[in-house]
Formats: C-alpha cells, sequence, structure tokens
C-alpha cells in the first residue's frame, strides 16, 4: 500500500505542477492581459493553456483515487507539496529567484508532510496493536 501512495502522490504533485507551469506560460501567451474578446481567444488558441486543463483533470483523478484510500491529514498535506515543486522549477524555467525564505518554506512544507505521515504511521501501528492485543485477550 506504501507504493501506491508513493506513486498516486507523485502523480498528484507531477500533475498538479505541470498545471501550474502551463497556466504561467498561457498567461504570458495571452499577454496583454486585456478582457476581450482577443485576449479569450488568445486564451484558447495557447497550448498551455490545453496543458493546464489536461494537468488538473489528471490531479483531480489521482486525488479522488488517493482520497479513496489513503489518511485525510496526510494526504490533505502531502497534496501541497507541488509548492515545492512548482517554485523549484520556477527558479530554472522562469529565472525567478529562489531566496531564504522560499527554501525555508519549502523545508517547512516537506517536514509538516513527513511529521504527519509519520504521525499516521504511528497512530496506525497503535491501533493495529491494540486489535490484536483485544484478540489475543478474548479468545473467542
Amino acid at each position: 500500500m506504501k507504493r501506491f501512495y508513493l506513486i498516486g502522490f507523485l502523480c498528484l504533485m507531477a500533475s498538479d505542477t505541470l498545471a501550474q507551469i502551463c497556466f504561467k506560460l498561457a498567461g504570458a501567451a495571452a499577454e496583454p492581459l486585456e478582457f476581450g474578446l482577443n485576449w479569450v481567444l488568445r486564451i484558447v488558441a495557447s497550448p498551455w493553456s490545453y496543458g493546464a486543463l489536461f494537468g488538473y483533470l489528471c490531479s483531480f483523478v489521482s486525488w479522488m483515487t488517493l482520497l479513496r484510500y489513503a489518511p485525510i491529514g496526510p494526504a490533505f498535506a502531502a497534496s501541497h507539496l507541488e509548492l515545492v515543486s512548482v517554485t523549484i522549477l520556477s527558479v530554472w524555467l522562469f529565472h525567478e529567484p529562489l531566496t531564504l525564505f522560499k527554501v525555508a518554506g519549502g523545508l517547512l512544507i516537506v517536514l509538516g508532510v513527513l511529521c504527519l505521515a509519520k504521525d499516521e504511521s504511528a497512530g496506525a501501528a497503535g491501533k493495529e496493536h491494540d486489535r490484536d492485543g483485544a484478540r489475543s485477550a478474548n479468545p473467542a
């Protein structure tokens, strides 16, 4: 089951990241920002808009599948790992600055996800221990 979670969260992170990067590129392709038909047509004509929609569709499918099996606390926290991947890719692709605050924030996000996952696994182990103890105490 851990392998399922790992693959699922990697798919979710990749598809969320794809959507966000494509939105950035679609926005750049649709410039200048003007609320009118020409602007809408530039958005519709941009392949990046379709990449963003595809990324969101894949994210939705990944998220719904994960929610069916994963505990909600760690799943919700891990669903925000794309903040770290988008930040890293934006430094590389868009030459955005990587500041100390961004690094610290990314580390805190990763540490938070790891803490929630560890807590969840410890809670699951405790429940399994309690269940086994209850079975041995009441041999029915």
